[in-house]
């Protein structure tokens, strides 16, 4: 009978713990929580940001810090998570140039507004050539919207004068893809004349730029000193070219430094990071004003399409000087993307022809 009472007990332990074990075997865990999808963009006005995330992992912010004069998407990532923009001067890393402050992620901005720079300012000039200069102020974030494969950011800026009046006023739609090893950024920015008429004189500095990381410079062994729109030497050292693989191609045909000064539908600049392939692309589209736009394409890692300055990269042959009336507008659209791969300029044309159709 004892025996028999022993027997039962030890079925009845064993039960327990199996039930203990299938209860344990259930319990959610960070292993077994499905994985965040989709494209999430998050507000945090309080410091000055909005976080976009791909299934959960970082793709961009678009940040209005104040160490800098205008707000920028910073930094850029690729699908796999691999950082493509230079750091400096918001984050800088080992190795990188230190040239031109007022580089800073993507931006959208131009050297000659009715007289006044807003491409070169930066908190890095004296207080004395600020007050010079234009500035992008934030004004609101209007909108936001997630999605599965896409996510969206309004927002509303001014363009201030050196006397803090507003002379334009912004409206940007950001609109942020995410597709296998690839990551897009469309950027259609909306620019309307408040009271006063608007001159966009030409000049070589506008609009949508970007900076990349050192990686992605095309390689040189050249001291070099660049001089900006109001005659500022910015003197560059020569830097270690381990690992400096990029070369820029356009739509046109042209490669490398004779990119710069040509007009195409789109340029490309390939190069390794890390081992990995990574291209990116600013695609131009056709409805833009000044369409196919001049590149300011430099090999030390300024990427930049510039649809107004036609009298400086034409020697004088043509001559823009885009106007607004008051209360009058423009619309420029932009796709930027950024490629896990080794990519073909027929890849980038598909690209472009995907970018239009979608894009009106």
């Amino acid at each position: 009978m004892r025996t028999e009472i022993l027997y039962v007990a030890h079925l009845f332990r064993y039960h327990v713990i199996g039930l203990l074990l299938l209860a344990i075997l259930n319990l959610p865990t960070l292993a077994t929580q499905p994985q965040e999808r989709g494209v999430r963009v998050v507000k945090n006005e309080a410091m000055r940001r909005v976080d976009v995330f791909v299934d959960g992992r970082p793709f961009t912010s678009y940040v209005w810090p104040e160490s800098l004069t205008k707000p920028v998407l910073y930094p850029l990532r690729t699908a796999e998570g691999t950082i493509v923009t230079r750091g400096f001067p918001l984050e800088p890393r080992a190795g990188e140039r230190v040239d031109h402050p007022h580089h800073a992620g993507l931006w959208f901005n131009y050297g000659d507004v009715n007289g006044v720079d807003f491409w070169n300012n930066s908190t890095a000039l004296s207080a004395e050539e600020r007050r010079k200069m234009g500035t992008i102020a934030q004004r609101r974030i209007a909108r936001t919207q997630d999605g599965k494969d896409r996510g969206e950011l309004e927002v509303e800026t001014d363009w201030l004068m050196p006397d803090g009046q507003p002379i334009v006023r912004e409206k940007t739609s950001f609109i942020f893809h995410a597709r296998p090893n690839l990551r897009v950024v469309d950027r259609i920015t909306t620019l309307t004349a408040l009271d006063k008429r608007v001159v966009f004189h030409d000049n070589k500095e506008g609009v949508i730029g970007m900076r990349v990381r050192r990686e992605l410079e095309q390689p040189s062994n050249e001291p070099l000193v660049f001089t900006d729109a109001r005659g500022r030497p910015t003197a560059v050292k020569v830097l270690d070219n381990t690992g400096v693989s990029g070369l820029y191609r356009s739509s046109e045909g042209k490669t490398g430094d004779a990119v710069w000064g040509t007009r195409g539908r789109w340029a490309m600049l390939s190069g390794k990071v890390e081992q990995q392939d990574v291209t990116l692309a600013i695609l131009d589209h056709p409805k833009n004003t000044g369409a196919p736009t001049y590149w300011h394409a430099r090999g030390y890692g300024l990427f930049a399409a510039n649809p107004l300055g036609q009298e400086v990269f034409s020697n004088g042959k043509e001559k823009l000087n885009f106007t607004l009336e008051p209360k009058q507008s423009v619309t420029f659209r932009y796709r930027v993307l950024i490629v896990s791969a080794a990519t073909t300029p027929e890849q980038i044309e598909a690209q472009y022809a995907r970018f239009v159709s979608e894009v009106k």
